[in-house]
This record gives C-alpha cells, structure tokens and sequence, in this order.
C-alpha cells in the first residue's frame, strides 16, 4: 500500500480533458436503448450523464479550464453546467477526432499543463479523486499517472460494479479512465490506446502496443502492477506510474445497462447519506 498522498497547493491547476465522443462514430447500444445521439447526454439519476463529473470538477477547483471532446457540441449545449462553465469562461468544446488518440492530441493542442484526462460516463468521480491523482504524478516524479482500482476495493463498492479484470501478479485491476500528464512528451503514453481503449481483449493490440515479450509476461502474470508500468515506461520512453485509489466506485463508468443501474444505486446512496 502508498502512503497517504499530501493535497500540494503550490502546483499549477490542471487542465481536464472529458472525453464525450462517440466510439467509432456510433452512439452506441445504451445511448440508442435510451433515444439520445450520444452517451454523455443519457439520464443518469434525472441528470445528463456528463452533468455528473462537470459539477464534480466545480468542486474540485475554482479555476480548472475543462475541455470537452465531443462530436456534436450541440448535443449538450443545454446542459446546465456547461452552460454555467461557459459563462464562467472555464469550459471550451472541441470536435471529437476518429480515435481517442487523435482525439487527446487535438484537444490539447494549446493547453495548459499538466492535463487530467476523464470520460463523460465516469459520474462518481469526486473531489478527491482528482486531487489523488494530480498529487501522484509531482510526488512520485512521474510523467503520466493512469488511475486504477483495485478488485476488491470495486465489489466492495458494488458487487456487480465490474465483472473484468487485468491480472497481475500482486492484484487484479481494472482502469478508472482518469489520466495525468506532465506535459506534452508524456502523450508518448496514449499511444498504447491509439486503436481503441478496450484493446486489453484483443491479442493483437496488447502485442503491438506492448511488444511480444509484454504480452507473454502479462499472459502468464510474471509482472506487479508497478514493475509492469516500469516496462511500460522503458517501452514509451516517459515514466509512467501507477496509482491505485481506494475508492473503487472510481473504476464503475456507465458502459451498459448494468453498469448504468449500479452507478444509479450509488448515487442514491451517496445522495441519502448511505
């Protein structure tokens, strides 16, 4: 286990990147069961989905620029928090690009650093997430953190809030999709994600991110958490950390209709003091 990481106040406020674009162009099975063009608009809790980390992220900081990827702005200019960031002049909307790579790299064209990155469908993010996140990459000197949580500690948030993990040999994990960058030559680390996030089930793209000799130690789970982000970072060149939070609602996005469910028990028990 880390230790307790310190809340630093000195470092510059993070920009933070919501990824909100369709995959592949598509909307997808829960934004068409739902009737919406795209997922970041779908009713989470009688709120649009994205409202959930944009009002999260007021929170977090008083002056965070927030950037938004998404295909069709208009799809959520209605929103009331976009609508209040915007008023702010806190909040910019950018097109979304074909992959999520090319979607980062025009994004951040002109931005501030460092850079949290997070997806729409994340609506229990918190406060102290994203504050986890940015103390870990100045404290553990790193170039890009990936956030991730820890088997155990997402079933006890839920039972039914992942079914998926990546096996390591001290763990089991699943992502959070929350990120943080440095500064422009950490995006060296996003290549892994060039052909599609959800790459860790498909053998080729494990290979070719990763290299042959990864891929069999990852099968045969030789590696730690940590010492396979030490190969990952020989492998990109920038040092790539891991941080393991302890909250494991973190790592329970709204994908389909289970998970949806779930993240709507957890709000009403988060909201009813439960």
């Amino acid at each position: 286990m880390l230790p307790a990481l310190h809340m630093a106040t000195e470092h510059p406020t993070p920009t933070v990147l919501i990824l909100a674009g369709k995959r592949d162009g598509k909307p997808g099975p829960l934004a068409e069961s739902a009737g919406v063009s795209h997922k970041a608009v779908l009713p989470v809790a009688g709120r649009p989905l994205i409202a959930h980390i944009l009002s999260t992220l007021e929170s977090a900081w008083d002056d965070a620029k927030i950037i938004i990827s998404i295909n069709d702005a208009a799809v959520i200019a209605d929103v009331e928090e976009v609508r209040r960031l915007k008023g702010a002049g806190r909040l910019e909307i950018v097109a979304a690009q074909a992959g999520i790579v090319e979607s980062v790299e025009y994004a951040l064209k002109d931005a501030s650093w460092p850079v949290i990155i997070a997806t729409a469908d994340s609506a229990l993010s918190t406060t102290q997430g994203f504050h986890e996140i940015d103390a870990a990459g100045y404290e553990r000197n790193a170039d890009a953190v990936l956030g991730l949580a820890s088997r155990e500690s997402i079933r006890a948030a839920h039972p039914e809030g992942q079914r998926n993990f990546y096996e390591f040999k001290d763990m089991a994990i699943s992502n959070c999709n929350l990120f943080w960058l440095r500064d422009p030559k950490a995006l060296a680390s996003a290549e892994a994600f060039r052909e599609g996030g959800q790459f860790m089930s498909h053998v080729g793209r494990i290979r070719k991110a990763f290299g042959l000799w990864n891929l069999i130690r990852f099968r045969l789970k030789m590696d730690t958490i940590y010492s396979a982000m030490e190969r990952m970072s020989k492998r990109f060149g920038v040092r790539i950390v891991a941080h393991v939070f302890d909250d494991g609602k973190l790592a329970i996005d709204v994908d389909n209709e289970r998970t949806w469910r779930v993240t709507e028990e957890l709000i009403a028990a988060r909201q009813g003091g439960g």
